[in-house]
């Protein structure tokens, strides 16, 4: 996609940035991986007895893979809606820093608050990753709306493999299901290798792969959590160090 100006014909209105996003949604590697990831939620839902309608629903309003497998799993289970609550609450605490860094790049000197509401539901780790991609080349007067039909592109995919999932259920082996649901996780490793740029992406990236095993061993119910933000902190002081001898 070239870098283009608001007055060039395709940025010409917030219509057709709109267009250009679900395109690009459509054009994205990622959605694929979505789109299989999908198909294996809309099967767990039908084998945890619930019904097509109400798997849509989830998909659109969590809009998280990893918080709706814990949201079938949880109430399948038997666990109370609040308590399923509180688990999709904690898992989707991961996704704030992500939002956090989306939305200072679809913010304009007039942008209202209420504009921001649609973009910050859909930043979930393929919007981020796909975000920080495209939103650079589309002009910023643009980048909500093209935001917007990126985020609608995406959960539309979503929601027809969640159709095809449900319906096909009964046929898919319980191995290919759970194959499937790693898509994501990968698909997103793959593509944060891909976007490191500074030294401290990469030892970020190295050290949190490194010190998952180790933590693992330790069994304390946050190994990612733990892993994750021990990384980055290290990341971070290698960044800071090295900024200040270059002062």
């Amino acid at each position: 996609m070239p870098v283009s100006s608001s007055t060039s014909p395709q940025w010409h209105s917030p219509g057709r940035a709109f267009l250009r996003g679900l395109a690009a949604a459509g054009g994205s590697v990622l959605t694929l991986v979505l789109f299989a990831t999908f198909i294996g939620i809309g099967a767990l839902a039908h084998d945890s007895h619930f019904s097509l309608g109400w798997v849509l629903l989830s998909t659109v309003l969590v809009w998280a893979g990893p918080a709706q497998i814990i949201l079938i799993s949880s109430l399948g289970s038997g666990a109370t809606p609040v308590q399923a609550a509180i688990a999709v609450t904690v898992s989707a605490i991961r996704l704030f820093p992500m939002v956090v860094s989306v939305l200072p790049m679809l913010r304009t000197p007039t942008t209202k608050l209420r504009h921001l509401v649609l973009p910050a539901h859909f930043v979930a780790v393929t919007m981020w990753v796909e975000c920080f991609r495209l939103l650079p080349q589309v002009p910023r007067e643009r980048r909500i709306a093209f935001a917007n039909g990126l985020g609608t592109g995406l959960i539309a995919v979503c929601l027809v493999a969640n159709v095809i999932g449900f319906l096909l259920a009964a046929n898919l082996p319980q191995s290919f299901g759970a194959a499937i649901l790693l898509l994501t996780p990968l698909a997103f490793l793959l593509s944060t290798a891909r976007n490191c740029r500074e030294l401290a992406d990469v030892v970020a990236l190295v050290l949190g792969l490194a010190l998952f095993p180790l933590v693992a061993m330790l069994h304390t119910g946050v190994d990612v959590l733990i892993s994750g933000v021990s990384a980055g902190t290290i990341a971070y002081g290698v960044h800071w160090m090295r900024r200040r001898r270059r002062a």
